[in-house]
């Protein structure tokens, strides 16, 4: 038995959307740079915005089995906190297959993107990080609907 790609040959294209959210745990002092815009590599927000676009753009070739589908809006946006930053992604399209994978690796990559830019201040004397975690990544609303005045990018 091999692997393949699940066939969606037989499905029709209907809109899909996916909303995911994620959280990166932070020193409030690094939280304060965030928003102080005192970050050695520049603007977090950003920053993070366009490393999650680029990266659901990217997500089949991220994803071995995910399917290429033509994704037709994208929005990444950044909360900051006392002493975190949430991540929350949409992605939309009107396809065969659902747009969750696309959610999830903006949200990743958006989230790994604030890690990056801020390590030299969550780091220990040890070189550790203790007080830095990545959490609570998951699709919090999905949305398959066929109707016409969806696909004219009316919300459902």
């Amino acid at each position: 038995m091999g692997i393949d790609m699940a066939d969606i040959s037989g499905k029709e294209d209907v809109l899909r959307i996916a909303h995911a959210r994620g959280v990166i745990k932070l020193k409030p002092e690094t939280v304060q740079r965030i928003r102080d815009k005192t970050l050695g590599k520049g603007d977090v927000v950003t920053t993070a915005q366009i490393a999650g676009i680029l990266a659901a753009k990217k997500t089949p070739e991220i994803i071995p089995l995910c399917h290429p589908i033509p994704i037709t809006k994208i929005d990444v946006q950044l909360s900051v906190g006392d002493s975190e930053v949430t991540v929350e992604s949409t992605v939309q399209s009107f396809s065969k297959t659902g747009v969750e994978m696309e959610a999830l690796v903006a949200t990743s990559a958006a989230l790994l993107t604030v890690w990056d830019m801020v390590k030299p201040y969550e780091k220990d004397q040890e070189g550790q990080y203790p007080d830095t975690s990545i959490e609570e990544i998951r699709v919090v609303r999905k949305i398959k609907s066929p109707t016409k005045k969806h696909s004219r990018g009316e919300k459902p």
